[in-house]
C-alpha cells in the first residue's frame, strides 16, 4: 500500500510539474503582451506617462561644445596662399534647460509647442573664456561677397578698410556682434539665440497609432520646409530625435529632421553598446547622407549651386543659403569627415576622425527612448574670386572655409538610468525572471519525478519477483 501511494505521489509531483512548465510556457507569450501594452502605454506623449514627463520638462543636460578654426596665416590667404587652420577648443555651453512651452494637446492625436533656446557659458568644460580671440573669416565680407552686387561691395570695403580675415571674441562669432561693414547688422554664427524658439512644433501623441509616436506632423506651421523647392527634399520626415516608436528593428533605419541643417536625414544600425548598464542601439549617418548627387541621386535637390559644388560633384557639403536669407553658409561633418578629398586639401590643419567627428543616437531599442547623442556638424563659409572687389583678386577658385564645428551632446545621468531600469527594465527582467524559473521548476520535478516513479516501480517488480 506504501509503495502504491509513493507512486501516485511522484505521478502527481509529475502532473504538477508539468502544469508548472505549461504555465510558465503561456506566461512567455501572456508576458510578451502585457510588456508590449505596458511600454506602448507609458510610450504615449500624455499627461502621467513616463514618455511626457521625459518629453514635456527640459530633461537631461544638453551641451553644445564648439571648436573653432584660428586661421594661422590671414595675410597669406589673401595673397592666395593655403589657409592653414589651428583647432581652438572646446568652448561649452548649456543649452536645452527650458521646458516647452505652450504645450496644447490638439484633436488630430497630435500636440503642439515651443522650445525655447538658451545658452550658459561653462568654464569648467571650456579651453578658456568667452573673450578668447579668434582669427577667422570676417562674417560680413563673407556674406556680402554673396549677397551684395560686387561693385557695391568694393566701395564698402574701401570705405571700412575691411579685410578678408578678423579676429572676434568666441562670445561675438557664435552670439553675435554689430558689424560695421553691414552698417551695424548683427551677424553671428548662431545668431539670434538666447531668448528666441527654435519653431512651432506639432508631433503626434502616438495615442490613436504608437508608430508614429513623436513624429513631427508640422513645423512652423507646414507640413513641407518649402527651402528646397522640390518634395523630397522639402520632407519633414520622422521625430526630433530625442525618441522614436517603442520596439526598434536593427534593420529599419531611423528618421529625424534637423533643423540645424534645414533638411531631413536617416541614420542605420550600429551596433549594440552597454550604456550604464543598459543595451542601447548605436545608429549612425550613412555616407550617403552627404554623398554627391553623382553618387547618391536623392541628393540632387539639394545641390543649387552648380559652381561651388563643382557641378554637384562634392561631397560631404550641403548649402544652407536657401533657409539662411542667402548667407554662404555650408554644412558638414567637423573636419570634412566623408567629404570629397578637394575640400580636405584646400587648407591645411584638417585630420578627420570616425570615432571624433561622426554623428549618432544610442537608443533603447524597447521604449524607443534615446538616451544618448553627439550631434556633430561643422559650419563652413564660402567665398570666390571676383573682378571688381580688389579684396579677392588673388583667389583663384571657390573655397569653403571651415569656421566652426559643434558638438551637440547629452546623456542620462546616473540617477535616471537608475530610474529607468528599476522602474521599467525591472519589471521585465522580472517577468522574464519569473517565466525562466516557472520553465525551470516545473521541468526539474516534472523529470525529476518521472525518475523516481520508474526507480519505485522498478523497484516494486522486484520485491514481487523475490
Amino acid at each position: 500500500m506504501g509503495c502504491c501511494n509513493r507512486r501516485c505521489g511522484l505521478i502527481a509531483g509529475a502532473v504538477f510539474g508539468a502544469l508548472v512548465t505549461i504555465l510558465g510556457g503561456i506566461l512567455i507569450p501572456v508576458g510578451d503582451m502585457i510588456i508590449e501594452e505596458t511600454v506602448k502605454k507609458e510610450a504615449v506623449i500624455e499627461p502621467g506617462t513616463i514618455a511626457y514627463d521625459n518629453w514635456a520638462a527640459a530633461g537631461v543636460k544638453v551641451y553644445r561644445q564648439f571648436w573653432f578654426f584660428d586661421v594661422q596665416n590671414p595675410s597669406e590667404v589673401e595673397q592666395g596662399a593655403k589657409p592653414v587652420l589651428v583647432e581652438k577648443g572646446p568652448y561649452t555651453y548649456g543649452t536645452r534647460f527650458l521646458a516647452k512651452e505652450n504645450v496644447t494637446f490638439l484633436l488630430n492625436d497630435t500636440v503642439s509647442f515651443l522650445l525655447p533656446q538658451g545658452a550658459i557659458f561653462e568654464p569648467s568644460m571650456s579651453v578658456g573664456p568667452e573673450e578668447d580671440i579668434i582669427s577667422c573669416l570676417n562674417l560680413g565680407v563673407a556674406g556680402a561677397y554673396s549677397l551684395l552686387p560686387h561693385n557695391v561691395l568694393e566701395l564698402l570695403i574701401s570705405a571700412n578698410k575691411a579685410s578678408l580675415f578678423q579676429k572676434r571674441t568666441v562670445r561675438e562669432l557664435l552670439w553675435g556682434y554689430k558689424d560695421p561693414l553691414l552698417f551695424g547688422m548683427q551677424m553671428g554664427l548662431f545668431s539670434p539665440y538666447n531668448g528666441t524658439y527654435d519653431g512651432y512644433y506639432n508631433v503626434f501623441t502616438g495615442k490613436d497609432d504608437i508608430t508614429k509616436v513623436s513624429k513631427i506632423d508640422m513645423y512652423r506651421g507646414n507640413s513641407n520646409l518649402g527651402f528646397w523647392n522640390d518634395s523630397y527634399c522639402d520632407m519633414i520626415n520622422g521625430t526630433d530625435a530625442s525618441s522614436f516608436a517603442p520596439f526598434l528593428d536593427k534593420e529599419t533605419p531611423l528618421y529625424f529632421f534637423s533643423s540645424d541643417i534645414c533638411r531631413s536625414v536617416s541614420a542605420s544600425y550600429e551596433q549594440t553598446v552597454d550604456l550604464k548598464g543598459i543595451d542601447v542601439y548605436r545608429y549612425s549617418l550613412l555616407p550617403s547622407t552627404l554623398a554627391s548627387p553623382v553618387v547618391n541621386p536623392d541628393n540632387r535637390c539639394f545641390c543649387k549651386n552648380m559652381q561651388t559644388t563643382k557641378n554637384c560633384t562634392l561631397a560631404g557639403v550641403l548649402e544652407l543659403s536657401v533657409c539662411q536669407q542667402g548667407a554662404p553658409v555650408y554644412i558638414s561633418l567637423p573636419h570634412f569627415l566623408l567629404g570629397s578629398d578637394i575640400l580636405k586639401e584646400s587648407v591645411v590643419g584638417l585630420n578627420p576622425h570616425p570615432e571624433n567627428h561622426k554623428t549618432f543616437l544610442d537608443v533603447e531599442p524597447i521604449t524607443g527612448f534615446t538616451l544618448n547623442f553627439a550631434k556633430r556638424i561643422q559650419v563652413n563659409m564660402m567665398y570666390g574670386p571676383s573682378d571688381v572687389v580688389k579684396l579677392f583678386k588673388n583667389i583663384s577658385d571657390y573655397m569653403i572655409l571651415p569656421v566652426v564645428w559643434m558638438n551637440e551632446t547629452a546623456t542620462l545621468d546616473d540617477e535616471t538610468a537608475d530610474m529607468f531600469k528599476n522602474e521599467l527594465l525591472g519589471r521585465i527582467n522580472m517577468l522574464d525572471i519569473i517565466q525562466k524559473v516557472l520553465l525551470g521548476a516545473g521541468a526539474a520535478i516534472f523529470v525529476l519525478c518521472l525518475i523516481f516513479y520508474c526507480f519505485a516501480r522498478r523497484s516494486h517488480k522486484r520485491s514481487k519477483t523475490v
